[in-house]
């Protein structure tokens, strides 16, 4: 049977629901991963350094999708949830409107300022080259990046997100096809990577779009014909600037990261440091997708009212995202040294120094699952300040404030340690959130 927006969801229900958008975060996360796997085995550390250090940058630009993804899909889950299923339609198809002229714009600013870019995050001589050359072939795809990302969140709201886990799937294995071909076979280097992930962002966005228009979509939501209106493309900006901004942040602080790793281990540690990010994105990969699946539950259940269902759905959110981080931190740790080798076991020093950073960088696992589900909980309830709030906290003012003092204090393990320090305080601050806002939203 169909799982509808409206059921009532046990802890079965909610891991059905969830899973597609879990696996969806999953196999993008492993595309982006087997990317940094070719190039550090068949172009060299220089170059997978080089791919790290401007891949905050191209963050900071996907940020857009992520926002109008996210807090669009709040706006239409809420809309749903009131019954009026031709204004939700309307709210899909202006955000796709956005998209396109934004996407646009960020696209020509990153091409034009990628070299100047690329001197500030940190790139000697040896490495601007490399810089300039994969960031300028991947955000000639970015357009459709962002539309997958948007794809992603209205496919769950839809109540397809098995469709949405097969068109991820497919864009996933044509990204490691590609990248076996262009840069294992015929040897293009980082320009065969970065070739590799923007084809398959162009299937993951793409596949989705005529869906929507189709007359196979029994789902209450389709492209409707409509004109921009300022109102709701602010709302659903509001919304989804927490995830905008998280984006941003994350990049920011990625780049200050670097630039520790720089001073203390040279491009080494930008090596090692992409490998441990590049890993845990695959298990932090499934506690952003459970926040995302279970998003639009929350949207909907806000829009109708029914409080009961949203306390349910947060007490039965936050225990799973506890274990479940618990359990990765576990599984993490003992596939530290494969995974390590696999990327650097060319590299006795460099495979010890990320072995190491590996075992520290697994504990904040433990706690991120609160702070994620947090920030995504209160962007469900339309409420894009507070979400924003949690986020910049975690993705900007603690990692800035570790990564400050306490490189200072145990130099390299400084930096490593700082990751940990970072996510306890984001979760204390979540928590603090929650139980502030809990008379205003009826959730406890």
């Amino acid at each position: 049977m169909e799982i509808r927006l409206s059921d009532h969801f046990t802890y079965r229900k909610l891991i059905r629901f969830t899973l597609p958008s879990i696996g969806m975060m999953i196999f993008m996360s492993i595309y982006g991963v087997v990317d940094g796997l070719f190039v550090s085995n068949f172009v060299g550390k220089t170059a997978f350094a080089s791919v790290n250090l401007i891949m905050p940058f191209n963050q900071v630009l996907s940020g857009m999708g992520a926002m109008l993804g996210v807090g669009g899909s709040a706006l239409v889950a809420k809309t749903l949830g009131e019954g009026d299923k031709k204004r939700a339609g309307c709210y899909l198809t202006m955000m796709m409107y956005m998209l396109g002229i934004i996407g646009l714009l960020f696209t020509v600013l990153g091409v034009v300022f990628i070299r100047p870019v690329s001197y500030l995050l940190g790139a000697t001589d040896a490495m601007i080259g490399d810089c300039v050359l994969y960031g300028r072939t991947v955000l000639a795809f970015s357009i459709f990046m962002h539309m997958q990302y948007q794809f992603q969140s209205y496919l769950v709201v839809a109540e397809k997100p098995g469709f949405g886990l097969f068109v991820t799937i497919l864009a996933g294995c044509t990204n490691m096809v590609l990248d076996a071909l262009l840069v294992g076979v015929f040897r293009l280097g980082i320009v065969g990577a970065a070739v590799a992930t923007g084809i398959s962002q162009c299937v993951g966005g793409m596949i989705p779009f005529p869906w929507f228009l189709s007359k196979h979509n029994h789902s209450d939501l389709h492209f409707i014909r409509t004109r921009l209106e300022l109102r709701p493309i602010l709302k659903a900006c509001g919304n989804g600037a927490s995830e905008m901004l998280s984006s941003i942040s994350g990049s920011i602080t990625g780049m200050l990261y670097n630039l520790q790793l720089m001073k203390y281990a040279g491009e080494d540690g930008v090596s090692a440091y992409g490998v441990v990010m590049y890993a845990t994105f695959i298990f932090i990969a499934v506690l952003l997708g459970y926040s995302n699946g279970s998003s639009p539950i929350v949207g909907y259940h806000y829009g109708a009212k029914n409080h009961a269902e949203m306390k349910n759905l947060l007490k039965k959110s936050m225990i799973l995202q506890i274990v479940t981080g618990a359990s990765l931190s576990g599984i993490a740790f003992l596939l530290a040294w494969p995974i390590s080798r696999l990327f650097v076991g060319y590299d006795a020093g460099l495979m010890t120094m990320t072995l190491h950073a590996f075992h520290i960088c697994v504990l904040p696992f433990l706690v991120m699952g609160v702070a994620i589900y947090t920030s995504s909980f209160f962007t469900a309830l339309n409420d894009g300040l507070v979400s924003m709030e949690i986020s910049m906290l975690r993705a900007l003012a603690f990692p800035i404030l570790t990564i400050t003092i306490l490189p200072m204090l145990f130099k390299l393990d400084g930096v490593w340690f700082s990751l940990v320090g970072s996510e306890v305080l984001s979760c204390i601050a979540a928590v603090v959130f929650l139980l502030a806002k809990r008379k205003k939203y009826h959730y406890m």
